[in-house]
């Protein structure tokens, strides 16, 4: 009797561990099957359409014969490619550096308002991000337009000579970064205000009572405490600057002389109005390793302050 007792305590003791793997199997099964049509449209909207570029770059330019890294070693030794690229690196890191500058500013100012007063000024400042941004750069492009220009309207009132804000190459990419950090600061805004109403009041009240000054309480209270929140919302801001194309197409449309295209407004070009689709599709994945790098350090970075903090 003792020994059929201690055989069934044990085939249940076996049992209860095969329940359990057959719900966690049950369990998998229906998450599988949940998130099937998101995988779905990942490989029909992402994954599809980046093999099928990566494919009509190998093509001529009749897409009937297939010529390798022809496309590629042709835009290399182009000048007006690597012109391109120099733009590009330019308009995203200086735009993205000054949204992320701006927005940890307007955040802070906002942080200190009231509540009741906060979410008026939130709505206001929100307005730039929420327009249709080529809608609103519709509207900067009649405040830059030479002869009815609002802005050097407002100069020559200080006695401040006209700027040719789209006749020259410099002032034409000047504008196109104030447009693009217009339209993407109230992004880091709302990113870092979120974030800062996370940091708990206990450091900073433990931070005064150590009598740290306000560069201190910011240096080594606010900035590690929200280090992850600016390095993913860098990072998104950078890939969705880098493919900016409305900005470029509605206020220069790569003018003067081809000097403020980026890389999507150039593939449209080479692709689209000059009929060469392989080529603007090997102009469009030259973003890929850039933004791939960016990638990897940013998020090895996330990732080994998540460690540290455990």
């Amino acid at each position: 009797m003792a020994a059929d007792g201690s055989l069934a305590g044990v085939a249940l003791r076996r049992g209860a561990p095969n329940s359990l793997q057959r719900f966690a199997r049950r369990r998998s099964s229906i998450a599988l099957l949940m998130t099937t049509p998101l995988l779905v449209i990942i490989i029909g909207l992402v994954a599809y359409p980046a093999f099928y570029a990566i494919y009509l770059s190998m093509l001529n330019r009749r897409m009937t014969e297939f010529v390798g890294t022809l496309n590629y070693e042709i835009l290399l030794e182009s000048e007006t490619f690597w012109m391109v690229a120099f733009q590009s690196c330019f308009f995203a890191i200086t735009a993205v550096l000054l949204k992320a500058l701006i927005g940890f500013w307007l955040a802070h100012m906002l942080h200190d308002i009231p509540d009741k007063g906060q979410r008026k000024w939130r709505g206001m400042l929100l307005v730039p991000w929420v327009i249709p941004p080529a809608l609103s750069t519709l509207g900067w492009w009649w405040m830059f337009d030479p002869s009815y220009s609002s802005i050097n309207w407002l100069l020559a009132v200080i006695s401040v000579p006209e700027v040719p804000w789209l006749g020259h190459h410099w002032w034409a990419r000047i504008a196109i970064i104030m447009v693009n950090v217009w339209i993407g600061a109230p992004f880091f805004m709302i990113m870092y205000l979120a974030a800062l109403k996370s940091v708990p009041e206990q450091l900073y009240e433990a931070a005064a009572i150590d009598g740290a000054t306000g560069f201190q309480r910011l240096r080594y209270v606010t900035l590690p405490m929200m280090a992850n929140i600016i390095s993913i919302t860098v990072l998104f801001s950078l890939i969705v600057t880098f493919a900016n194309y409305d900005i470029v197409r509605v206020l220069t449309n790569g003018g003067p002389r081809d000097l403020t295209h980026v890389f999507a407004s150039y593939a449209f070009q080479v692709g689209i109005l000059s009929g060469n689709i392989p080529r603007g599709a090997a102009v469009s994945l030259f973003m890929l390793p850039l933004l791939a790098l960016c990638a990897f350090f940013v998020l090895r970075g996330v990732v080994r302050r998540n460690k540290e903090q455990m």
